[in-house]
């Protein structure tokens, strides 16, 4: 069977670089892009910072008053979040990286995964030219750089996108993927965050190589199954999951900002409440059912999470809707240590009432 040929393409330091891109006398300054919270001039959080401004420790997430500390006595620039701006650039890019795809599944404003395999004919080597024909592309267009992995699936590509930054390009062959793995910090693979980190830190565990030899067994028994076993085959290289388009040509959202940002549930919930209850509303107009619920969740960093569920049987019922956004957040809160800024409810996977209707009728008649 052929191996996949898949990219990550990451848009380095992207707020920033729009800046850098829109007023070109910023490009050797620190530039601070931060979500400002309007409590007080310094109140809020980096959003992105370009790579002079790393150099001083700034970096996404950490309080926008200690960046203007760390960067006293420097040029440097801060700038407030223009959302609007970033998605026109961030469009255009997405557009153009489509058209070298035979899959394409974009799961940010700065991150697409690619699937190139028949483009490219599984080789890996013509991966390459292409991947550096597109980033020579994308900067002659739109002057925006960018890093690229190249993996035999989505998880290895996504690594590999974050080894040689900024504007870098990084290949892993399906037989070095052991190799290239084993030695990077565990905290290297998603869903490793900081508690966890520390948990595989006290079995021993340092490095993805460490984990990808540890018993898989007492994985299962230290992290519940799904967990247990996903930590083992992520270790390993192993992902199958396939590129494809994330977001249902049929569905129903609503998204709000949150008075504070928070990880208190209380508040999260009396917020998607609201949202539930928009949805709900909706629903009954529109006489239909839904078998999938997801959750959204901004960041303090503008970075968009979100978790999603599928239903034994399609309903509109609202209780269930409650329950299962309730869950979602629960769980969601445990995995991830920033506070949250936006939340939003998603509904998706619709039965119209008459098709629920069809069914129970043939399953009558069928009995």
């Amino acid at each position: 069977m052929q191996a996949r040929v898949i990219m990550l393409v990451d848009l380095d330091y992207f707020f920033a670089q729009c800046e850098e891109r829109r007023n070109p006398a910023l490009k050797d300054k620190p530039v601070v892009v931060g979500v400002y919270s309007g409590r007080t001039e310094d109140s809020g959080a980096v959003s992105t910072a370009n790579y002079v401004a790393r150099k001083y420790g700034v970096k996404s997430g950490i309080p926008l008053y200690l960046a203007k500390k760390r960067l006293e006595g420097t040029e440097a620039v801060f700038l407030p979040v223009d959302d609007e701006f970033y998605e026109q650039i961030s469009d255009k890019i997405m557009q153009a990286l489509r058209g070298y795809a035979d899959a394409f599944e974009q799961v940010g404003i700065d991150e697409a995964y690619l699937d190139v395999t028949q483009k490219v004919h599984g080789s890996f080597e013509a991966a390459k030219a292409l991947a550096q024909k597109i980033k020579d592309d994308v900067k002659n267009q739109l002057n925006i750089t960018f890093s690229v992995g190249v993996g035999p699936n989505k998880l290895v590509a996504k690594i590999a996108s974050d080894s040689q930054k900024p504007d870098g390009l990084t290949i892993v062959k399906p037989e070095e993927v052991e190799r290239f793995l084993s030695p990077l910090p565990v905290n290297r693979l998603i869903g490793v965050g900081r508690k966890t980190s520390a948990k595989m830190g006290e079995l021993g565990i340092k490095t993805i190589g460490d984990l990808a030899r540890y018993d898989v067994q007492r994985l299962v028994e230290i992290f519940g199954k799904n967990l247990g076993v996903y930590f083992h085959n992520a270790a390993n290289g192993v992902d199958n999951e396939p590129v494809q388009e994330t977001g249902e040509a049929e569905s129903i959202s609503r998204i709000s900002t949150l008075k504070e940002n928070t990880r208190d549930l209380a508040l999260i919930l009396e917020k998607t409440g609201q949202l539930i209850e928009d949805i709900q509303k909706e629903l009954l107009q529109r006489r239909i059912s839904y078998k999938q619920v997801g959750i959204i969740a901004i960041m303090t960093d503008l970075s968009v999470r979100s978790r999603s569920q599928t239903l034994e049987t399609p309903t509109r019922d609202i209780a269930v809707l409650r329950k299962t956004v309730r869950e979602l957040f629960e769980k969601f809160l445990g995995e991830s240590e920033l506070e949250i800024r936006r939340v939003g409810v998603k509904i998706s996977h619709f039965v119209k009432e008459e098709a629920k209707q069809k069914q129970l009728t043939s399953f009558f008649r069928n009995t």
